[in-house]
C-alpha cells in the first residue's frame, strides 16, 4: 500500500522507540518473575542465579562496576528501578512516557494514559520502604504492557505510526529471545554434569517461561528436548515471540510503510531484513546447532543491530529540505 503521508522523521523516531521500550520494559519484568520462580525450584544449596538475567539484558559490565555481586536484591535494584540504568524497568516506562508524550496527537488518548499510569505505578513503587513483592510488581508491569498494546491495537488507526510502534516491538522482542536462549547455553547451566537431569528440565522450562511459551511448547512437542525447544523459538512460523516469526512480521510492517511489494527493496533496511527472513525460512536447527547455537545467536543480534541502524538512517536522520541541499 502506498504512502501518501509519510511520517516526520521525528515522529517516527517516537513511535518507534516507544514500541522497543514498553516491550524492554516487559520483557524485563518477565525474566526477573521467571527466575524467582526458578530458585524456588531448584533444591537449596544450589548456586544464586541472578547474574544470568543481567548478561540478557547486556549490561554486565555496568552492573559489576555498580553493584559487585549479583544478589536478588542487587539485581532487581538494577534491572527493576535503578534510573542510571537506561534498561530497567523504570527506566523504559519513563523513556516510553516521554516518547509518548511528544506525539500526543499520534497515539489514542486511552494510549497515553495507560502509559501514564503504568509510570506512576512505578514512580510509587520506587519511593516505598516496604517494597511490594517481586511476583506481584512483575504481574503488574507485564498486565500494564499487556494492557498498552491491548489499547494500542484496538484504539489506533492501523496506519503509518501504528507500523512504526509494532516494528520496533518486533525488533526488540525477536533481539530477546535470541539473548535469552544464548544465556542458556553458556551461563545458566553450571555444569555440564546437570546436562539431562531434572536440573536441566527445571532450566528449560524457565527459558520458555521467560518468553511465555512453555504451554504452547507443550502443545507442539510434548517432553522437553533442547533442540525441539531451539527449534520453537527460532525458528517456529506461528508462535509470536519466535525469532522468524518477529523478523517475518516485523517485514511485513516496513513493508507496509515504505510501500514497496513484498520480494522487493527500496532501502537499506528492507535490504537487510529480507536478507534475515530468507535466511531463518529456509534454516533448519540441526544446521544451526551444528554450527554453533551461541554463533547463530550472536550473528543475529549483529544483524538485528544492524538493522535498527539502518532504519535509522532510513526514516529517523534528519535530512536537509532539497532547496537547502542545492543552495
Amino acid at each position: 500500500m502506498p504512502i501518501t503521508n509519510p511520517l516526520l522523521s521525528r515522529v517516527a523516531d517516537a513511535v518507534y522507540w516507544l514500541g522497543r521500550y514498553i516491550e524492554r520494559a516487559e520483557n524485563v519484568a518477565r525474566f526477573l518473575d521467571v527466575n524467582q520462580n526458578l530458585m524456588l525450584d531448584l533444591p537449596q544449596g544450589y548456586a544464586d542465579q541472578w547474574q544470568p538475567i543481567v548478561d540478557t539484558t547486556g549490561d554486565r559490565a555496568e552492573f559489576l562496576e555498580r553493584y559487585g555481586v549479583a544478589t536478588q536484591d542487587t539485581v532487581v535494584r538494577f534491572l527493576a528501578f535503578d534510573p542510571e540504568n537506561p534498561n530497567s524497568i523504570y527506566s523504559c516506562v519513563l523513556a516510553a512516557r516521554e516518547n509518548a508524550r511528544s506525539v500526543r496527537e499520534t497515539i489514542s488518548s486511552e494510549m497515553w494514559t495507560q502509559i501514564n499510569s503504568l509510570y506512576l505505578l512505578l514512580t510509587a513503587e520506587s519511593r516505598k520502604v516496604e517494597p511490594t513483592d517481586l511476583p506481584t510488581l512483575c504481574h503488574q508491569v507485564r498486565m500494564g504492557c499487556h494492557l498498552i498494546h491491548g489499547i494500542l491495537h484496538a484504539t489506533m488507526s492501523h496506519n503509518e505510526a501504528w507500523q512504526f510502534i509494532r516494528l520496533g516491538t518486533l525488533l526488540e522482542r525477536a533481539d530477546k529471545t535470541t539473548r535469552i536462549l544464548d544465556v542458556k547455553y553458556f551461563i545458566l547451566l553450571p555444569s555440564v554434569s546437570d546436562v539431562g537431569t531434572p536440573f536441566d528440565d527445571v532450566q528449560w522450562s524457565a527459558v520458555l517461561k521467560s518468553v511465555s511459551g512453555f504451554e504452547m511448547y507443550r502443545k507442539r512437542y510434548g517432553r522437553l528436548s533442547p533442540d525441539r525447544i531451539v527449534e520453537f523459538l527460532l525458528l517456529d512460523g506461528d508462535f509470536p515471540r519466535s525469532f522468524r516469526y518477529c523478523v517475518s512480521i516485523a517485514d511485513h510492517a516496513l513493508h507496509y510503510i515504505t510501500g514497496t511489494p513484498g520480494g522487493t527493496f527500496s532501502c537499506p533496511s528492507e535490504q537487510r531484513m529480507g536478507i534475515l527472513r530468507s535466511e531463518l525460512d529456509f534454516a533448519g536447527v540441526d544446521a544451526i546447532l551444528a554450527a554453533g547455537l551461541h554463533e547463530f545467536c550472536d550473528a543475529a543480534q549483529t544483524k538485528m543491530n544492524t538493522i535498527d541502524e539502518c532504519i535509522k538512517g532510513d526514516f529517523f536522520a534528519l535530512r536537509p529540505l532539497l532547496s537547502e541541499a542545492r543552495a
